[in-house]
């Protein structure tokens, strides 16, 4: 059922490109019989030419290209109908606006009113058409899930009391919110609250495998809110599968604000949102990363080479140096820097740098400081290993040990590693684990407040410390 309702995006492009094609059609028509016709003060007729065909694909292919990156594909099946409409009206206003400027403003007119007509012509029209179709799919989709036609299969987390409060109110609800329950998975406790009336798919831990096996779209936490620990392991386990997460919100949760009321007549959950920022800041940040390493590469080569030189006549060994380190989802890549420490600088074992050590070479000391040993890793930020901003990679030797301290560490493998981080910029290079795990709440704030303009001042402050030669 899921891998069929990823494949019916297409349904729903398609229907936004045609939406877009028609209002494109009349709106060439509008410009010609009333626009065009009022200038040249009699009646033209309707012609089309290769102009109109081009504008016929090529303005709906610009249209699906900001629905997508307004992240209006990601999930079509649980479209709100406010929600689609305010989206809609805001989508249509910010490309009609681009396309006014692109292609309409030029047009000879009587009038300078005329321009007016032309920009509120294309509005009404592309907003007009759009939303009809798209509350219409929305109002469809609606009632199928309110009739249980379709739904998402849901597994409860848990065997307590919340637990069962939550069966009994899902399946008492009136109007269907789209769970279809499957089972349930057990915590470890000892109660059997709803052994007689879901299946027990296993224990937690085995949370991965049962969700592949049963194609799981949504999980409910209904754990005990104060078992902390049971909670935090519970989403890391969950990090990197492509499930929904929610949680049943407590007193505490709901008067601080943390519960957002997403259906007048649905159960209240709070949803863990895993999206960091926004479809097309993503592509932006990507975007940065690309056009920025090539730059760097390409107008600091002879800094480059000078630094190869000098590191090569004061050590006689590698200029470059690589290391395994853990990528976005856990995935293992080489790290290069230049060459800051002996050849066999950890040769009892994977060993941090202090202020003071002595593997570091005269011109490892030098580099570090101002962070000249890092200009390498733009080669891993072009080819997508790192990102220029980020929570600095490390190796999985110390994430173990990190993990066992901190656990929500495995937050950090959400998104791509970077050659600086806020916690590199609020606390520097770390000496020890402790120093680590203390690092790791500057990073794991950046995540939960990652944007465009953040990435920018901490490469501000980066840059300063590069400037101040204060690294180390």
């Amino acid at each position: 059922m899921k891998k069929k309702r990823e494949s019916h995006k297409l349904f729903f492009i398609g229907l936004d490109f045609l939406s877009a094609a028609t209002a494109w059609f009349l709106f060439f028509a509008y410009r010609k019989f009333f626009i065009e016709s009022d200038n040249l003060g009699h009646h033209i007729a309707f012609q089309t030419g290769p102009q109109f065909y081009l504008g016929l694909f090529y303005v709906p292919i610009y249209w699906l290209v900001i629905y997508y990156l307004s992240g209006n594909y990601r999930d079509v099946w649980r479209r709100s109908r406010i929600k689609e409409f305010s989206n809609t009206f805001s989508q249509t206003v910010f490309g009609v606006v681009v396309l006014f400027f692109l292609l309409l403003l030029d047009d000879e007119v009587k009038t300078y009113t005329a321009y007016y007509d032309t920009f509120f012509a294309l509005l009404i029209l592309h907003f007009s058409l759009t939303i009809f179709v798209r509350l219409m799919i929305a109002t469809f989709i609606k009632s199928m899930l309110r009739s249980k036609k379709i739904g998402f299969n849901t597994i409860i987390v848990g065997n307590n009391a919340r637990s069962l409060d939550l069966y009994n109110e899902l399946q008492t609800d009136r109007i269907s919110q789209g769970y279809m329950l499957v089972g349930f998975v057990d915590n470890g406790s000892n109660n059997n609250f709803l052994n007689n009336k879901l299946n027990m798919l296993g224990g937690y831990k085995d949370l991965p495998a049962i969700i592949k096996k049963n194609e799981i779209e949504e999980v409910i936490i209904a754990i005990e809110s104060s078992k902390h620990k049971e909670i935090i392991e519970v989403t890391n386990l969950l990090e990197d599968e492509n499930v929904i997460l929610k949680i049943i919100p407590d007193l505490y949760d709901v008067v601080s604000g943390s519960v957002k009321m997403q259906s007048v007549l649905g159960t209240v959950l709070i949803e863990i949102n895993h999206e960091m920022m926004p479809v097309w800041q993503h592509v932006v940040k990507r975007g940065i990363d690309i056009i920025a390493s090539i730059l760097v590469i390409t107008i600091l080569s002879p800094l480059y080479f000078a630094l190869a030189i000098a590191i090569k006549f004061s050590t006689k060994n590698k200029v470059f140096f690589k290391q395994e380190r853990i990528g976005i989802h856990g995935k293992p890549f080489q790290i290069i820097k230049f060459r800051s420490m002996v050849v066999d600088a950890e040769k009892n074992g994977p060993t941090l740098a202090s202020i003071n050590d002595t593997r570091v070479t005269p011109i490892g000391r030098w580099l570090r400081k101002y962070r000249l040993d890092e200009l390498p890793q733009f080669y891993n930020v072009l080819i997508g290993e790192m990102s220029i901003v980020g929570p600095r990679p490390e190796r999985k030797f110390f994430i173990d040990k990190i993990i066992e301290v901190a656990p929500h560490y495995k937050h950090l493998q959400r998104v791509r590693p970077g050659i600086t981080s806020w916690g590199q910029v609020k606390f520097g290079y770390a000496e020890n684990v402790e120093q680590m795990v203390e690092r790791l709440k500057f990073d794991i704030l950046y995540i939960e407040n990652m944007s465009i303009a953040v990435d920018f001042r901490i490469m501000v402050y980066t840059i300063l410390t590069i400037i101040k030669g204060s690294g180390k």
